[in-house]
């Protein structure tokens, strides 16, 4: 570890923290899965498709997590039932209509920000600008991803809030 200059206690804990990050996006990749597979009706070609692009994007995400994890010199978890342990997230039904999906899929997106939050805090502790950076791109990304996702689920009629400066 001494080529990456960093505290050894401390990057245990940002390690820790990375793993159960994995154990999260293993279990919203199959997730993402289920509902690609199971999604029927009017919004079945847009759900479809978008399903597919955030399961790719979340395949690249579990292997740059676990990438991290080896370049701090530790070993990502990688038994599915220690995934079902370690994880915020719980696996969900196949039978649930489009919105329910979206409504499911939104609600993981604040557990993973809150995951992700803390491993920014942790990883901080330790001066762990790499893991940092990661962290914070993949913040951005959900929080972008969220919204398309919130928006697709609103009313037409609900718009936006007028803004102050208006």
């Amino acid at each position: 570890m001494n080529y990456l200059n960093l505290d050894k206690d401390k990057t245990e804990k940002t390690v820790y923290e990375l793993n159960v990050l994995l154990a999260d996006y293993h279990v919203y990749y199959q997730k993402l899965r289920n509902f690609h597979w199971n999604i029927f009706g009017k919004n079945f070609f847009d759900l479809h498709e978008k399903f597919e692009e955030l399961y790719d994007d979340t395949k690249l995400k579990i292997d740059e997590v676990a990438e991290r994890i080896l370049t701090l010199r530790s070993q990502p978890v990688s038994n599915l039932s220690k995934y079902l342990d370690l994880s915020n997230l719980e696996e969900s039904s196949s039978d649930l209509s489009d919105t329910e999906m979206i409504d499911i899929l939104l609600e993981d997106h604040g557990k993973l920000l809150k995951q992700m939050r803390h491993i920014v805090e942790v990883a901080d502790d330790g001066k762990d600008e790499g893991t940092i950076d990661l962290i914070g791109e993949y913040i951005r990304e959900l929080e972008k991803t969220s919204w398309m996702l919130d928006a697709w689920r609103m009313k037409t009629s609900e718009g936006l809030k007028k803004s102050s400066v208006s």
